[in-house]
């Protein structure tokens, strides 16, 4: 089997000690490949380092909304430049966040950049990856009027089952990890049952959120398997089935995953 993990981040210090056997491991799960999203201009940066020392690595670059400031012509520059590298499938982590972020001037200092790098990725073809939390009606509003032209993935959805609905005729795919597999997954579990079979990427948000039965523990590309798993119980297939079926979803939106190698095996 194959299971292509399309959002994680390796960058952080919490894989600092041991990367490498991080990425062998995922390698002897069945982990083809990994997509390393950056966060910051420091993050990005680092990912498209990583995506270039390791086989079955990509990255993508950009600005998270937590992380959001005044932007430079210079600042869209880098990410340009940093988003012709081969390796870089996507403009990403990208988005709104109203959980942490209450002030309205910050909030729209968010909108700002988002729209900012939404035009980007329009300009180099390239997909999107998308955090949205506690934001869905703004997150929809932009989309439609911002995200023409444009294909992508709301990571780690969050929404409701109408919302999801939206997002599909849309043309945008869910990303889905550690959270379907909790006992409060809430209406997630309804949201996958009715989802179109090939509108779905698995995710672990690696070290973040582990699947069970790994809660708890630091969570990495390997755990994406747990998910699959419970994606396999909701819609009624084999495991064999969701792996065939995700990676071939993973290569249709991420397309310079069809043009590199695997993670190689030891």
């Amino acid at each position: 089997m194959e299971f292509v993990d399309t959002h994680a981040h390796l960058n952080d210090e919490k894989f600092a000690e041991d990367l490498e056997a991080v990425i062998a491991r995922a390698g002897e799960a069945g982990v083809t490949r990994i997509i390393n999203l950056g966060d910051t201009m420091d993050s990005s940066a680092r990912a498209v380092a990583l995506a270039e020392a390791h086989e079955g690595l990509f990255a993508g670059v950009g600005i998270h909304p937590e992380e959001a400031f005044e932007m430079t012509g210079r600042d869209i520059d880098r990410l340009a430049d940093w988003a012709e590298h081969p390796k870089v499938a996507a403009i990403g982590e990208i988005g709104l966040d109203y959980y942490w972020e209450k002030d309205a001037e910050k909030r729209l200092l968010q909108q700002k950049i988002f729209i900012r790098q939404l035009d980007l990725a329009r300009q180099l073809h390239l997909p999107v990856c998308i955090h949205d939390r506690e934001a869905h009606g703004d997150m929809l509003a932009i989309l439609k009027k911002e995200g023409k032209g444009l294909c992508g993935v709301l990571h780690c959805y969050s929404g409701s089952p109408e919302m999801a609905k939206e997002v599909f005729r849309m043309g945008w795919f869910i990303g889905v990890d550690g959270p379907l597999t909790f006992k409060n997954a809430a209406k997630l579990p309804e949201v996958m049952r009715g989802a179109p079979r090939d509108m779905v990427l698995l995710e672990t948000d690696a070290p973040y959120m582990a699947p069970v039965p790994m809660r708890g523990k630091r969570n990495e590309p390997a755990y994406v398997r747990h998910v699959a798993e419970k994606v396999a119980e909701l819609w009624g297939m084999s495991l064999e089935e969701v792996a065939a079926r995700t990676t071939k979803n993973a290569e249709c939106l991420y397309e310079k995953l069809l043009f590199h190698k695997e993670i190689p095996k030891k």
